[in-house]
């Protein structure tokens, strides 16, 4: 019967399961690795370098008349074409890959973080978020100085909080009309 869970199916070896059987097995733990904190921590470096290089690509696209600095050429305006697309492109992939390392390091230093601060405190609740918005931006700006990751820890706490909060009121339920008894 398809959508029954089979106890005994997890007890047999892989091999010796039906198709349906090993469906549901890998779907199992596909699942208990996406909610396991390696498996968050990739999931939101991976959809920050996808996210930052779409960033990157766009930002870049925007910045289409750049100065060479070079003695021959004084802008790249005076090349041909040709060569302008190229150097164009090239800057372009180069600007997209940069953003796209940069969020995706960002996304996972905070989930991770985010995880493990989740997994000691035993609670799902906003002040994990909080928490770790700090101590990854006081962590990534820590080389500039003691200031500077105090400022680091104040704004990604801020931001983190303000996307908690967010998202939290839109899993609300919906306020009441006057249409509602």
């Amino acid at each position: 019967m398809i959508g029954t869970y089979n106890p005994s199916a997890a007890a047999k070896p892989f091999a010796e399961m039906s198709q349906e059987e090993q469906a549901e097995e890998g779907a199992k733990k596909m699942i208990e690795f996406m909610q396991s904190c390696p498996g968050k921590t990739a999931m939101a470096g991976g959809s920050g370098f996808f996210l930052g290089g779409f960033f990157g690509l766009f930002m870049a696209s925007m910045a289409y008349d750049v100065p060479l600095g070079t003695d021959s050429v004084k802008h790249i305006s005076e090349l041909p074409f040709k060569q302008q697309m190229k150097l164009q492109f090239t800057d372009m992939a180069r600007r997209s890959y940069s953003s796209a390392k940069n969020f995706g390091y960002i996304g996972m230093v905070y989930s991770g973080v985010e995880c493990a601060i989740e997994s000691l405190r035993a609670k799902h609740d906003i002040y994990n978020g909080v928490s770790a918005g700090c101590i990854t931006g006081a962590g990534l700006s820590i080389k500039a100085g003691p200031q500077a990751a105090f400022v680091g820890c104040a704004g990604f706490a801020a931001f983190s909080t303000a996307i908690d909060l967010y998202l939290r009121s839109e899993s609300a339920a919906p306020p009441k009309n006057d249409y509602d008894d």
